[in-house]
């Protein structure tokens, strides 16, 4: 399975009786680590927080102070290379704890770089929330919907003019998003009679994931069902293909937005074994 090192030529119920076998470790592991999800990009239209639809854009000419852009952060119902389908709901806490605070504590990072010079936007000039849009308006030609998880934010060239620069340019097509696991559960295509609680999760959510064909070739995945979003970021390339700019506009001096209310994973069972 993606991101876990198994015996060699394990497989079908052997496999899955060594998941389970080791559930709680893995589980233990991964609530530890710091998981920085896969990409995002997209071409298409989208229908933002007001209900109007428009498409993906950048400025015409880059010679100004300030970028307003939205970009998808991340999207549930894919089956990524971590082996996990992030499943709709999982920001609900997150984002309702960061509205509590006195100003927002979600980052825009340049490539996941906890870093001064590496922030492109935060506070005011981060806006994070959940929007449920259908696959085809982000370019997946999939039936259904997914939950995006959005920032809305404001890039200033004062802050980070390497990204500014790479935003105006309209380089930047795939976000990612940095976080950490609170809930995690096992689903497993499987008839034994022991594993009912993994095949009731399976046949839940299955009809749902955008790249099927992926998660039926594994026969199982971890449906993450709480997480803990700290960052979102522009990368220059990853394997989930729904996270992208959706709007870009330009503007001289503007003041701030009013505040609205890790590469791949290490093995874990090289980590336990």
């Amino acid at each position: 399975m993606r991101g876990i090192q198994t015996p060699t030529g394990l497989k079908g119920k052997d496999l899955h009786a060594f998941i389970v076998s080791k559930l709680d470790s893995v589980i233990a592991i991964k609530k530890m680590a710091m998981k920085l999800a896969d990409s995002v990009c997209f071409t298409g239209s989208i229908v933002d927080r007001e209900g109007a639809v428009s498409k993906a854009a950048m400025p015409s000419v880059v010679d100004t102070d300030v970028i307003k852009n939205s970009t998808v952060i991340n999207t549930c119902y894919w089956f990524d290379s971590h082996g996990d389908v992030h499943i709709p709901g999982i920001w609900n806490k997150s984002l309702k704890d960061n509205s509590k605070r006195s100003e927002n504590g979600i980052l825009l990072l340049q490539e996941h770089k906890m870093q001064f010079d590496k922030i492109i936007a935060d506070g005011s000039d981060v806006i994070p929330y959940t929007k449920t849009m259908t696959w085809k308006e982000l370019g997946v030609d999939f039936p259904g919907e997914t939950e995006a998880l959005v920032f809305d934010n404001t890039i200033r060239k004062s802050r980070n003019e390497f990204m500014f620069s790479q935003y105006g340019a309209g380089h930047v097509k795939n976000h990612s998003v940095g976080m950490r696991y609170v809930d995690i559960e096992l689903a497993i295509n499987t008839e034994q009679k022991d594993y009912k609680e993994y095949k009731e999760r399976w046949e839940k959510y299955i009809d749902k994931i955008a790249n099927r064909d992926e998660v039926d070739e594994e026969g199982l995945f971890w449906a993450i069902i709480e997480a803990k979003v700290v960052e979102g970021s522009p990368v220059p390339k990853g394997s989930n293909v729904v996270t992208p700019v959706l709007q870009t506009t330009s503007t001289k001096n503007e003041p701030p937005l009013s505040t609205h209310e890790e590469p791949q994973e290490k093995s874990w069972f090289s980590l336990i074994k």
